[in-house]
């Protein structure tokens, strides 16, 4: 099978040299029966690359059943991936074969390996060592032929220090070991992402392909993406599903974003207290606007010295010296504004001023009508 044919065929997406380069690895290994750990952040497409390596090997005809080590109770695990004997524990009304059993001849994939409890990272150590094991209550001996891949998004060698892992079964696993680095360190990945993701969108919800305009092509690869491909996954559906007309925009995507970053020494920040994020949201503008308020009253201050001065320029209060009174919600539209203003309409600027996320900004604008394009 050609790099390029098993690329397609595992739907593996990008164009970088990391990707070609990690694709070259998997041809050389995927024939073997080595042992191969896959590591990396979470959603960096493990699990895509996990299935690569099956499609390249001597299995490919076979089952590669995955199996998410953390999603199940340490409880059920070793009945998960052993199987169990009628009777071997209240519950066990019958017979159950295991995911070792079910992936007999072909690849079992560990995912999340790193959370798998200790007592079981020993029964699975045997297992790698004899190929064989016993269902939970059974005194019989089952021999199976399993090829296994495993991955994990802690860095395993740290867990083994901390003695959160065996460290005779992690040198059993490293055999081989792949790291599938990050979306942000190659950014040359996101464009293609992002076109499989709209294209598969469309053919699955039977939808036009939509276009992305310039500034939400800058918007994609500016962005760090934290959540890796997941992440980008996640947004370019929503930005679809919420659009409103075939072109995506900088904000179709930016309001889906995960929150950013928010640097703001000058603001007396609300410490957590378990308030839900929209308060604290609120709680922040409202700062904000406090300080605008402060600096809107010290130029009342001078206005009105200068008027009592004669100057005859000066005004923007009542008589009676009493300020106008302003509804909160105006103070926050004017606080927008004005950040907007500031920042020349840059929102990911005029968001990070008012010390705001950028997904609460967006709604913002579109609470209040703001549109940057009038």
């Amino acid at each position: 099978m050609s790099k390029k044919e098993l690329q397609i065929r595992a739907g593996i997406v990008g164009k970088s040299k990391a990707i070609n380069d990690l694709l070259d690895v998997v041809i050389q290994v995927a024939p073997s029966d080595v042992t191969v750990l896959l590591q990396g952040e979470s959603g960096v497409g493990k699990e895509v690359f996990a299935r690569a390596i099956h499609l390249a090997s001597k299995r490919a005809d076979k089952k590669m059943v995955s199996v998410n080590c953390g999603a199940i109770p340490e409880s059920l695990l070793e009945s998960e991936l052993f199987g169990h004997v009628k009777g071997s524990y209240t519950g066990a009304v019958n017979d159950r074969k295991g995911y070792f059993e079910i992936a007999n001849g072909g690849t079992l994939f560990l995912d999340e390996i790193a959370e798998m409890p200790l007592m079981t990272q020993v029964k699975l150590l045997r297992v790698l060592e004899t190929h064989e094991f016993m269902r939970i209550g059974s005194e019989k001996v089952t021999k199976v032929d399993v090829r296994i891949i495993a991955a994990a998004n802690k860095d395993l060698q740290r867990e083994v220090e901390k003695k959160n892992f065996r460290s005779d079964l992690f040198f059993r696993l490293k055999a081989v070991t792949l790291y599938i680095p990050p979306l942000r360190e190659r950014k040359e990945d996101i464009i293609p992402l992002a076109e499989h993701f709209m294209l598969e969108f469309a053919e699955k919800n039977k939808t036009r392909v939509p276009t992305i305009s310039t500034d939400g092509y800058n918007a994609l690869f500016d962005y760090d993406w934290p959540g890796n491909i997941r992440e980008l996954k996640n947004v370019i559906e929503s930005a679809i599903a919420l659009s409103r007309n075939g072109t995506l925009h900088a904000e179709d995507f930016q309001m889906h974003f995960s929150r950013p970053a928010v640097e703001s020494p000058n603001l007396n920040l609300p410490v957590h207290t378990g308030k839900s994020a929209e308060e604290l949201d609120r709680e922040l503008i409202y700062r904000a606007l406090i300080e605008i308020k402060k600096d809107l009253n010290e130029l009342k201050e001078l206005a009105y010295n200068a008027r009592e001065k004669g100057d005859s320029g000066a005004s923007g209060f009542s008589e009676n010296g009493v300020d106008e009174i302003i509804p909160i919600d105006e103070l926050e539209r004017r606080a927008i504004e004005n950040a907007l203003i500031k920042t020349r309409w840059n929102k990911r600027k005029a968001a990070k001023l008012l010390g705001i996320n950028e997904r609460t900004f967006y709604r913002k604008l579109k609470d209040y009508d703001i549109n940057p394009y009038n």
